[in-house]
């Protein structure tokens, strides 16, 4: 993908979704930091589902303490790998509290020392709640990046790597959101829907029947 092209393909997303979001429901950073805790190998939807539940009874760190192991197994044991995360989010919700006065650090050494948060969580919670210009790279993003040409890799952290060099600086805080959604609903892993796609002139994937 050229550079003109990827100019091209990104100021199409954003005329398409000016103002993306996350699809993860949050009303607050420390919500939206257990938002994407929650949802390593879940769903969006059966993230929200649950904390639609939780966050009225937890929704600080020293309440989802007070909630317990048990209390907060029980709000968020339909998500996946649900004991692990939830041991994961109530030593992050100490740490919090006693070496951040309860408030979300925001950056990355900081919230990569929380138990549970990695790379990709990290820089979901700059992008989202700070503004900053990451790339979270999930399972979407690193099949964009290698099937559009925009930036192909053999791990998360070297398409994230090109990404962050390619794309645009005017793009850069937007970006993660437009590239999910995208990949999410259109890009699809197993049957793209290339007949449908908005970027697909500027795309260098070639599907092995018509677009559709």
């Amino acid at each position: 993908m050229t550079p003109a092209h990827i100019e091209s393909f990104f100021a199409t997303l954003q005329a398409a979704n000016p103002m993306p979001v996350t699809e993860l429901e949050y009303t607050s950073v420390f919500e939206l930091l257990t938002a994407v805790l929650l949802s390593a190998q879940a769903t969006d939807v059966g993230v929200n589902k649950a904390t639609r539940k939780l966050f009225p009874v937890a929704g600080t760190p020293q309440k989802m303490l007070d909630l317990g192991l048990e209390g907060l197994e029980n709000h968020i044991k339909t998500i996946g790998l649900y004991h692990s995360k939830a041991k994961h989010l109530l030593q992050t919700c100490r740490i919090l509290v006693e070496q951040h006065g309860g408030v979300v650090p925001g950056t990355r050494q900081a919230l990569e020392a929380l138990p549970g948060v990695g790379r990709k969580t990290a820089n979901v919670v700059l992008n989202v709640a700070f503004g900053q210009p990451t790339m979270a790279v999930d399972t979407h993003i690193f099949r964009l990046g290698n099937r559009t040409g925009l930036a192909p890799g053999k791990t998360p952290l070297e398409v994230e790597q090109k990404l962050l060099k390619r794309i645009p600086a005017q793009y850069m805080v937007n970006a993660h959101h437009w590239l999910i959604l995208h990949g999410r609903y259109v890009c699809q892993a197993r049957k793209p829907h290339c007949g449908q796609c908005a970027v697909a002139a500027f795309c260098d994937f070639e599907p092995k029947t018509p677009r559709e």
